[in-house]
């Protein structure tokens, strides 16, 4: 297994170090250390390091909120600040980079080891749930251009089950010529089923396109399903063996 890469930006040359035994007993590797905010940012495009610890007060200035900044901007990884001051106005600075954790020096090698393992499982809990926002977008963009298809071709009314017609331009459902009235999600889903006419809406499709946040599980839709049921005149809505629902057609 690999060993953590660490970068150090720290003004302090005797923190810096004290920093860097500390971490490599504990067996993180110090890729390297800077002690300004230019020398950090090329450290980083080179060791490109799993974890930074960045002094607030580099030089006496801003320069580490505005290093952590950077990071937030161009090179996302997990920053940790290292910190001695209790200046209101530096550290209301500092916060609003998000940071993943704080270390006040003189530091305490078991809090620094606790606050990296903390700040890693953060990020890459991020990162997974970023990955799957994606994925629902993804899926969500798909079946948006299936509805839109529907939309615009050559029968923009679908008949389907027995005296039901749906009109994609209007997003209405009708029996026997009479408007059907539903909510928000029931519409959805009707828009869905009626664009995947003739295949089944299985239940992850279902919750990526009628719930909008996460949240909903396979019980949300069935719920949904029955709350149709009982507003539609007939069983239009069939069960696909556990798997998801498709439309009478």
């Amino acid at each position: 297994m690999s060993r953590i890469k660490v970068l150090i930006v720290e003004d302090d040359e005797v923190t810096a170090m004290n920093l860097k035994m500390s971490l490599e007993k504990q067996g993180y590797d110090v890729v390297s250390l800077a002690d300004n905010a230019t020398t950090a940012r090329n450290k980083i495009k080179i060791y490109n390091p799993d974890i930074a610890l960045i002094d607030i007060g580099l030089q006496k200035s801003s320069d580490g909120i505005e290093l952590a900044q950077y990071i937030r901007d161009k090179n996302p990884l997990p920053f940790i600040y290292l910190t001695a001051h209790s200046d209101n106005d530096m550290l209301a600075k500092a916060k609003k980079t998000e940071p993943y954790g704080y270390i006040v020096k003189p530091f305490d090698p078991v809090n620094l080891h606790t606050t990296i393992q903390m700040a890693l499982y953060r990020f890459k809990e991020e990162k997974k749930r970023s990955a799957d926002l994606d994925e629902l977008k993804s899926s969500q963009e798909h079946l948006e251009k299936l509805v839109f298809a529907k939309k615009l071709s050559d029968k923009p009314i679908v008949e389907f089950g027995d005296g039901y017609r749906h009109d994609t331009g209007l997003g209405e459902t009708y029996y026997q010529g009479k408007v059907i009235k539903l909510t928000k999600k029931e519409n959805a889903f009707i828009r869905l089923l009626v664009a995947q006419l003739g295949t089944v809406v299985d239940f992850e499709q279902a919750i990526n396109y009628v719930w909008e946040t996460k949240g909903a599980t396979d019980n949300s839709v069935r719920t949904l399903v029955w709350r149709l049921r009982n507003k539609l005149p007939t069983d239009v809505i069939k069960n696909a063996s556990g798997v998801g629902y498709y439309l009478e057609d």
